[in-house]
């Protein structure tokens, strides 16, 4: 960061009168400020990092107070910073105005694989700490655990499951399953029945896997009751309204079995509680039956919870829930985002997978198609019906499917030309912002919208597509130091 840019940066907080998920303000006109370690941790282990800026007072609503000395506040920074694991490096930058000397410390983003970052005399479990808007709060047990399953390749997919036997799977579908990758897999058929069990992730040092209980399981919930999915009808926007007869849900049911029961069991449920259109074919007289939902995108979000979802020890309580309100679909799975994959790269990238013996035995049952292409075929399944985009959401210990429908933003009491004009002050908005180079989360936190991806398509990319925003980086549109800065007319 540049002068320039932290004066920009405190001006900005000054007329927003408020801090954010990447900053933090702290007066220091009598010391350095205590307790930093929580906002080092939270910022380090978000992808954007995050930034300190020292010398406002945030109770007398951000007036500019200056710091009492920028060496010895920088110095006593950077110690805190070295008490942290992996040791944090911030940058820092200075600036004079009105006689008052203002600090910023850039905290920059540890690498997942390092993750979490935490105060090593508190310890990983309870030094660890993330980013809630404009403030920090502890992770819980899983999220660490998280980022040690990927940091440490562990795959829950495959571990032992107690009190489960060959008698509890379905012997007929392992069998099928065994003939399909020797065939595709010559070498395996000349190995025994237990070596074929092992390389194939059915036993794990002659133990029965999730994935044989989950795939080929005669009833899984007999062992994991909650491994299931929870579908319910809503008959409004939201939970909590009750329809004409007083009733909250219109629909509700548990779906249990294997995945491949599963997936069939939820769509059928869809299937039951969507509102089906017809139209007749003028030449050919033809009925036609156009469904609420593209089904391909349905079954897409469903699979993709069924095989991305979670299956370690921290999660077996939690089912997937899949709700159906009046103008969308939410489908939420345990488990947020694996590995280095971001939402802006979501169908864009090759991402790390949290259960790789699992999509591999789905592909060879016939199950999954393509690896990698369930995104792009939702994506593409609801541009095809001209309904608005899905809406993908990381909350770290959840992910979050929305599909929704032609009746979403058709009903309530704001015109189309109130809608029409907010979104030219939002424009407006964002350009302003904009004179002074910002980054992704910047623009999300400017925005305040809680889908962050949605942000950036709605209001930046249209902007960067017509000119009037441009990246300072173009050759790299996904580089981290990728700033975007509105073009002066």
């Amino acid at each position: 960061m540049v002068e320039k840019e932290l004066h920009d940066l405190i001006e900005s907080i000054r007329v927003r009168g408020c801090e954010g998920q990447i900053i933090e303000v702290k007066a220091a006109r009598q010391g350095c400020p205590e307790r930093l370690y929580d906002t080092i941790s939270a910022f380090s282990n978000q992808n954007s990092g995050g930034i300190f800026v020292f010398g406002l007072e945030e109770k007398n609503g951000f007036a500019k107070v200056g710091v009492y000395d920028a060496q010895d506040l920088e110095r006593k920074v950077m110690e805190y910073c070295e008490q942290m694991t992996p040791i944090v490096r911030p940058q820092f930058t200075e600036v004079d105005e009105d006689g008052l000397t203002f600090v910023s410390a850039e905290i920059p983003p540890v690498d997942i694989a390092e993750r979490p970052c935490f105060k090593t005399a508190k310890g990983r479990l309870h030094g660890s700490y993330i980013r809630v808007g404009d403030g920090d709060k502890p992770m819980t047990e899983y999220e660490v655990y998280s980022y040690e399953a990927f940091r440490k390749k562990y795959q829950d997919d495959i571990r032992p499951v107690e009190r489960v036997s060959f008698q509890s799977l379905d012997m007929s579908k392992v069998k099928t399953y065994l003939e399909r990758k020797t065939c595709a897999r010559p070498n395996l058929a000349g190995m025994s029945e237990a070596q074929q069990y092992e390389l194939t992730g059915i036993t794990r040092d002659g133990k029965i896997t999730m994935a044989a209980l989950l795939l080929f399981g005669l009833y899984p919930q007999a062992f994991y009751p909650h491994l299931s999915i929870i579908a319910t009808c809503v008959p409004a926007e939201q939970m909590g309204v009750l329809d004409a007869e007083g009733n909250r849900f219109s629909d509700t049911k548990r779906i249990e079995g294997t995945l491949p029961d599963m997936l069939e069991g939820a769509l059928t449920f869809v299937r039951a509680n969507m509102r089906t259109a017809t139209r007749i074919d003028k030449e050919t007289g033809e009925r036609i039956d156009i469904p609420q939902y593209p089904m391909d995108a349905v079954r897409e979000a469903i699979l993709n919870a069924l095989v991305h979802r979670d299956y370690s020890l921290h999660t077996e309580g939690m089912p997937i829930q899949l709700v159906m309100y009046s103008n969308r679909i939410e489908i939420t799975n345990p488990g947020g985002l694996y590995g280095r994959l971001t939402l802006d790269q979501l169908g864009n990238a090759q991402p790390d997978t949290r259960n790789p013996v699992l999509v591999t035995v789905m592909e060879t049952l016939g199950e999954t198609e393509n690896r990698y292409s369930g995104i792009p075929t939702i994506r593409f399944a609801m541009k095809n019906r001209n309904l608005p985009e899905p809406v993908f959401a990381d909350r770290r210990s959840e992910f979050v499917v929305t599909l929704y429908n032609s009746e979403h933003g058709a009903a309530g009491s704001v015109g189309d030309e109130d809608v029409k004009q907010a979104n030219v002050q939002d424009e407006k908005g964002l350009l302003k912002f904009c004179r002074t180079p910002r980054s992704r989360s910047e623009i999300i936190a400017y925005l305040n919208i809680a889908s962050g991806q949605y942000a950036l398509r709605r209001y930046l990319d249209p902007l960067v597509e017509c000119g009037a925003i441009r990246m300072t980086l173009p050759d790299k549109p996904r580089s981290p130091k990728q700033r975007y800065v509105a073009v002066e007319e």
